[in-house]
Formats: C-alpha cells, sequence, structure tokens
C-alpha cells in the first residue's frame, strides 16, 4: 500500500467524475490543501478520511487502497454518466436501461 498510489487514484477518480478538487474536498469534509497532498502522495490518511473520500467517490476503501477492480465498477461509471445528465433526461434514460436488462433477460 502505497500513499502515492492511492493519491494518484483518488485524483484519477475525481477527474473522471469532473470534480474539481475543491469540490471533491468539500464533499469528503476535508481542506482543498489536504487533498492536494493526498493527491501528490505526501500525506496519509485516517481510515475515517479514506471513507469519506471513497463515498464522495463512490468507490470501495479497497480500490483506493489496493486498486482492486470490483465487479460493480462499471456501475460506478454508469453513475459518474448520469450525475451530469439533466433529471428529465435521466429518467428517459434509465427507461432505456430498464428496456436493455429486460431484452437482456429473454437471451
Amino acid at each position: 500500500m502505497s500513499n502515492k498510489r492511492a493519491g494518484e487514484r483518488i485524483r484519477d477518480l475525481r477527474e473522471m467524475h469532473h470534480y474539481t478538487r475543491e469540490v471533491l474536498a468539500e464533499k469528503a469534509e476535508i481542506s482543498e490543501k489536504f487533498l492536494y497532498e493526498i493527491e501528490a502522495g505526501r500525506k496519509g490518511f485516517s481510515a475515517d478520511t479514506l471513507c469519506r473520500i471513497a463515498k464522495a467517490l463512490s468507490v470501495s476503501c479497497d480500490y483506493i487502497m489496493l486498486g482492486e477492480e470490483k465487479e460493480h465498477r462499471g456501475m460506478e461509471k454508469t453513475i459518474c454518466v448520469l450525475e451530469m445528465v439533466e433529471p428529465k433526461q435521466r429518467s428517459k434514460m434509465q427507461d432505456i436501461v430498464k428496456i436493455l436488462y429486460d431484452m437482456c433477460e429473454t437471451l
């Protein structure tokens, strides 16, 4: 487990979510400077901070610390995309996903 690698994963995830450092720091209830130091691998962090960052980024603590991909990782990317869509469009997209799911069940 390396602070540097964990910090890189946090930065990559933050950028994937299109979050500024300020936005993620606010969501995780830490200072922007502390987040910068974490992303740069200069500072470690407590389990509590890890959990808040993971929750803000919709990933597991394991992924941040170990880089292990989980089965549901694809779902997190889908959620990230849906968060960028207007609410009215989101509802239509959910309907489309439901139709696709039902189609896959019949195959």
